[in-house]
């Protein structure tokens, strides 16, 4: 086969690419450009960790005799990654970018390329598999469980899954650093990236002040009941659950429980107040083209570090999700993502929309 393999310069990516050459593939190396220092708060005089990147991936290509490409997507991923964040923030949700990412960059722009040039296949180094059964492929959980990446892959396609390779499925990460150095890869030991990779500090006020030109509108701080209890320094700043760096001297204990980009409100309220059972779901994707049924049982998880927990899913006729939980789920958050699972199985996930209560008797999404 002939694969273009996404190098982010990490180990992950090394290996992978390793592990294809090594069985006879015609491999190629790419590493996406997605932002300039200016996007990330970096000036732009200093050497980004993008520019390490990309010379650790070259090295390794160059050890395995792979050809290798830099692709500059940054105007792409500005407009449809970082503005998206952006936007979602301002309007009170919690996004999830490597998501986005995912779905906008690693896939759609890289096969565009693999197409050009005459790859069969793209590879990365995620941490998930990919089976065919009754002639359906199936995205599934990777061996290594604490490490297991399918969460953020839910909106893959019958297409894609034809067309994608994930060589570290059966792979634990401890065995993927010892191949990387039996290889003698430069990056063998380089840490993990724990970061969104344009929020390198995890500052995301100051990205978004940056990429907007404008400073967040301060606000007030209010109880269920609608009593300040003081100001906050724009609802940019907050997300579901956080209780830290709120600012305020109170006697009671406040956790960030709604916020309201309409009045620049944040709502605060008690730890027990953040517990739903039932959360809404909007634009859901399911892997295998359709829900299983329209009413089923399976797990669920509502952030990636999440542990899956068990669910009722009803599925309505504008093909939006409820999703009704054993146990009540602490902070369901707007804008981030509920996944679906069969056993190890992904059938698929959406954007959180909200959230419900049983004996509120909610029909709707």
């Amino acid at each position: 086969m002939k694969i273009l393999i996404a190098m982010s310069g990490g180990v992950d990516s090394s290996v992978a690419a390793g592990l294809l050459c090594r069985d006879g593939n015609e491999c190629i190396g790419a590493t996406m450009k997605l932002y300039h220092n200016e996007d990330a708060g970096i000036p732009r005089a200093h050497t980004c960790c993008s520019l390490d990147d990309v010379e650790d991936a070259r090295s390794v290509c160059y050890k395995l005799g792979m050809p290798y490409y830099v692709f500059n997507f940054s105007d792409d991923f500005g407009e449809k990654i970082i503005d998206k964040f952006v936007r979602s923030y301002e309007s009170g949700l919690t996004p999830n970018p490597c998501i986005d990412c995912n779905r906008y960059m690693k896939f759609d722009k890289l096969y565009e390329r693999a197409k050009i040039l005459g790859c069969d296949h793209i590879a990365t180094g995620h941490y998930a598999r990919i089976t065919q059964e009754n002639g359906l492929y199936q995205l599934r959980k990777a061996y290594d469980e604490t490490k297991d990446q399918s969460y953020v892959l839910y909106d893959m396609t019958q297409e894609r899954l034809s067309r994608t390779l994930f060589p570290l499925g059966e792979l634990r990460k401890t065995e993927a650093r010892e191949l990387a150095r039996q290889s003698d890869f430069i990056n063998a030991d380089k840490p993990d990236s724990q970061d969104i990779c344009f929020v390198p500090d995890g500052d995301y006020a100051k990205i978004i002040e940056l990429r907007t030109g404008k400073k967040a509108e301060p606000g007030n701080f209010v109880d269920k009941n609608g009593n300040v209890l003081g100001r906050h320094n724009g609802i940019i700043r907050y997300t579901i659950g956080q209780h830290r760096g709120l600012g305020l001297s109170l006697a009671q204990k406040y956790f960030v429980c709604e916020i309201r980009p309409q009045d620049n409100t944040v709502v605060l309220g008690a730890s027990e107040d953040l517990f739903h059972r039932g959360v809404k779901v909007r634009d859901m994707h399911w892997i295998a083209g359709s829900a299983p049924e329209k009413t089923f049982r399976c797990k669920a998880k509502l952030r990636y570090r999440h542990p899956e927990q068990s669910v009722s899913v009803t599925v309505l006729d504008n093909g939006e999700v409820r999703l009704l939980f054993d146990e009540p789920q602490r902070a369901p958050t707007p804008g981030q993502y509920a996944v679906l699972y069969d056993g190890d199985i992904v059938l698929g996930g959406g954007v959180i929309a909200g959230t419900f209560d049983e004996d509120t008797k909610e029909a709707g999404v």
